[in-house]
């Protein structure tokens, strides 16, 4: 198999546009094979159209079937043809945020066994055999329970998937584990244009509401994708009942249901968990997610 094969390993539907949405697009034009995993179905996530807000949290989780259109849209958007459920459409629930009474749901993500959740996975990856692959931080990015546990479950999905002695299949090891993040410096520049921009959100959201971002000397990789903004933010806006995008002549900005506005980067950021780092830029940091890999590895 010659053609470059990335995995992407996401909690809910809209993550994968929100984080990391130019990347899978420019990767998905240039000819590789983009790979989507998605944790839970977002059953906890609060509806801004008026018109569809009887869907959020009723007893038959409706939310997260609207959210499985909303994802083909987004996918379709990014040019994205491969998406997954985690262990099938609703396996495990959205846990909703830190500290809420649905974390202690018995079918919530966070509540899940880590090896089961990521045996699960496993199959996925030694299937598509992805030299690489993409998700959260080791602290979710912001925190969110789900994002804490998709980084958990994707690390040890990774390890999993090489050792010759798990499962039934052939073992594969990815050659390079990332996760997604935004340097400090960046957020603090988004929040300065978006405050001389004319924004139709509540306000805009500071530094700790954006979760703050990493330090700029943790990012190993960058990768311009600005050609791809515009199917980024079609992509946000499949996702019409967890976010509002601005208008085009204002801008890349949107804002989720707490109103705050937030940029839509076409340049995307990375930090290099596991595997050898890539020949790097002027400025020290890889340009590509599979700088460093022997064309057609694998």
């Amino acid at each position: 198999m010659n053609q470059p094969r990335i995995l992407f390993v996401h909690a809910h539907p809209d993550d994968e546009s929100i984080g990391t949405g130019a990347t899978m697009a420019k990767y998905a034009a240039e000819g590789a094979h983009v790979s989507l995993v998605t944790c839970t179905l977002g059953e906890e996530g609060e509806v801004i159209p008026g018109g569809l807000r009887h869907l959020a949290s009723d007893k038959e989780d409706r939310l997260g079937e609207f959210r499985i259109g909303e994802l083909d849209a987004a996918c379709a958007a990014l040019g994205v043809a491969d998406h997954r459920f985690l262990g099938g459409p609703g396996r495990w629930r959205d846990s909703g945020m830190m500290g809420g009474a649905t974390n202690d749901d018995p079918r919530c993500f966070w509540r899940a066994d880590l090896d089961e959740a990521a045996g699960q996975l496993v199959p996925v990856v030694r299937e598509v055999r992805p030299q690489v692959i993409i998700t959260y931080d080791e602290r979710g990015n912001y925190g969110h329970p789900d994002h804490i546990q998709a980084h958990r479950v994707a690390r040890r999905a990774f390890e999993l998937a090489a050792d010759p002695a798990y499962g039934d299949g052939e073992p594969w090891r990815a050659a390079k584990f990332y996760a997604y993040a935004t340097p400090r410096t960046v957020l603090a520049r988004a929040i300065a244009v978006m405050r001389e921009a004319k924004l139709p959100f509540d306000r805009v959201a500071g530094l700790d509401e954006l979760g703050s971002g990493v330090p700029d000397d943790r990012i190993t990789t960058m990768v311009d994708a600005r050609p791809y903004l515009p199917a980024k933010l079609a992509a946000l806006r499949a996702h019409r009942t967890q976010i509002e995008v601005a208008p085009d002549e204002v801008g890349p900005f949107f804002a989720l249901s707490n109103g705050l506005g937030q940029q839509a980067f076409g340049t995307e950021f990375f930090i290099l968990l596991d595997g050898e780092r890539g020949p790097a830029a002027p400025g020290g940091r890889e340009t590509d997610l599979f700088s460093g890999l022997p064309a057609g590895q694998g």
